[in-house]
């Protein structure tokens, strides 16, 4: 299934309410073809920075029902599958006891409790150390990195000039504003391209890139490869963690 748009699309969206439900403890959510996935939000003070999510899991023992369920809402959509092959896959899938599942849970969020720790003395770090300046230029150009903003831009908006304002962030940061704009787009295209529903070219103009060419060679040169090959890894990450889970 997870080779399919729209089923794919249908695990986005149980991840997108996890992550707006998860935001103070672990939260376990169900999909159509009821496999379950926990996310465990990783916090930095009042700020979630991050989630640990256990993956697609069967927590019931296969049953007719349940697959009729699921292939009646499979023809709905209008995925062609083998279905022959999806129900051998169903009900040779793996299944955790709750006992189980709590465990992974438990450790998980122990992982999340010493990120949260790691990060928080990391941003510390950097507050002790970072100008005023570089702090605020940091946030303006997240909350503006859609626009097509440039370095007068931001100088003015830091009220310094030019000069002043290249040597002191390329001192703080060890990036040209360029660069950094650079990574603040492709850090957020990365996310986008995990939706497969969206267009590449969407992708590239809603970040704030004003050509795909442009996009396509920032996008390989921070990347290591092009959005399209990207977007079929974490595709292919995605299904053998699905498949790895119901073997």
């Amino acid at each position: 299934m997870a080779q399919c748009n729209r089923t794919c699309g249908a695990c986005l969206e149980v991840q997108d309410k996890i992550a707006n439900q998860s935001a103070t403890e672990a939260t376990t959510m169900t999909c159509f073809a009821d496999l379950s996935e926990t996310a465990v939000p990783i916090r930095v003070g009042e700020r979630v920075i991050g989630y640990l999510q256990t993956g697609q899991v069967l927590l019931n023992k296969p049953n007719a029902a349940q697959f009729e369920k699921i292939t009646k809402q499979l023809i709905e959509w209008k995925v062609n599958l083998d279905l022959a092959k999806l129900e051998d896959a169903y009900f040779h899938s793996l299944v955790l006891t709750s006992d189980q599942y709590k465990a992974m849970i438990k450790l998980l969020e122990i992982f999340a409790r010493h990120l949260s720790l790691v990060a928080s003395q990391i941003m510390l770090q950097e507050d002790d150390a970072e100008p005023p300046l570089v702090r605020r230029a940091r946030a303006y150009i997240v909350g503006h990195q859609a626009d097509p903003i440039d370095l007068d831009n931001v100088a003015a908006a830091m009220h310094v000039s030019t000069f002043y304002f290249c040597k002191m962030f390329k001192k703080a940061t060890g990036l040209t504003f360029t660069e950094y704009l650079g990574r603040v787009r492709i850090e957020k295209a990365n996310t986008l391209l995990l939706n497969p529903h969206l267009r590449i070219s969407e992708i590239a103009y809603d970040v704030g890139f004003q050509s795909l060419t442009h996009f396509n060679r920032v996008f390989r040169q921070i990347a290591g490869q092009s959005p399209t090959a990207f977007r079929a890894s974490k595709s292919r990450d995605r299904s053998l963690r699905i498949n790895g889970t119901n073997s």
